[in-house]
């Protein structure tokens, strides 16, 4: 899952991206109002969560700004403001949910889940397979001819990506912005590093190889 936080709580900020990392999602962060409104304009996101109070721009008028569009990301409103009125104004102003600060992280990962899920009906479908292999999105277990294989959750983000998009070649350029942070330097060798374990556990002692390497262009999963 991809997602927008717009929060200018350096800390909380950098807190949530953490735990949203080591569950598999990447996270792109805006720390005030207008550079917020801006990157969810001009980016896909499966969630935006959204800090009422910001500097140079409050997220309800984000939000409010987004709808005019006929943006519909669905936006998790993060407040310290919980007062029912405080709350009823924060979803009229097209919010999908609202969370009070202090939250349970267990709590605001289902909210954004539930959310993402709603938002992408043809993504209702939970399992991906290639050849011997199936990925369960929900359940995040991997097999490959019966056997489990264990991922890391950025390996299998990594081979969720992959799946999905099974066939198709995908770029060094689609892996950074949809598996990690947009910001990696383009010229790290993590996707290497990442795509030899997953190879590794995926392939190593089978007959037929699903995991390739498009010489000059990316990589794809096949049978």
């Amino acid at each position: 899952m991809k997602v927008l936080l717009i929060e200018d709580d350096r800390d909380a900020a950098n807190y949530m991206i953490q735990a949203l990392d080591e569950v598999g999602h990447v996270t792109h962060h805006a720390a005030d109002g207008e550079t917020g409104y801006a990157m969810a304009s001009s980016m896909d996101y499966d969630v935006l969560i959204v800090d009422r109070m910001l500097p140079r721009r409050d997220g309800l008028s984000i939000i409010e700004s987004l709808r005019a569009e006929n943006n519909t990301t669905p936006a998790l409103i993060l407040s310290a403001l919980g007062a029912v009125d405080d709350r009823v104004q924060g979803l009229r102003s097209g919010g999908d949910d609202y969370l009070t600060k202090p939250y349970a992280f267990s709590e605001l990962l289902a909210r954004i889940e539930v959310l993402a899920r709603r938002a992408s009906p043809a993504e209702a479908a939970t399992t991906y397979q290639v050849g011997d292999l199936t990925l369960d999105r929900l359940s995040r277990n991997v097999e490959r001819s019966g056997e489990a294989i264990t991922l890391q959750p950025r390996e299998f983000r990594l081979l969720e990506y992959l799946m999905k998009h099974a066939g198709q070649v995908v770029t060094r350029t689609m892996l950074l912005e949809n598996v990690w942070d947009y910001h990696f330097d383009p010229q790290t060798n993590v996707i290497d590093v990442h795509m030899s374990r997953l190879r590794t556990k995926i392939d190593k002692g089978k007959a037929q190889q699903l995991l390739h390497t498009i010489r000059g262009a990316g990589y794809m999963i096949r049978e």
